[in-house]
């Protein structure tokens, strides 16, 4: 029996989106705190589901819009 793994994550780290949207550890954690860019715990390590992801770039392309 194999064992087949998704191609690409479906939650990433906060280092991971900090590298993606070259922001700050303070300002990553800023948007989970204020609820905005939506995380959850698995143990003590955090994920950033990557819909959140995408959703809040497409929110902030909004908003300049």
């Amino acid at each position: 029996m194999s064992i087949v793994l998704p191609e690409m994550p479906t939650a990433i780290t906060v280092p991971e989106v900090m590298a993606a949207l070259r922001l700050s550890r303070s300002k990553v954690y800023d948007l989970i705190r204020s609820g905005t860019l939506p995380s959850f715990t698995e143990g003590r390590a955090r994920r950033i589901p990557l819909d959140a992801l995408r959703t809040y770039i497409h929110n902030k392309l909004e908003e300049a819009a």
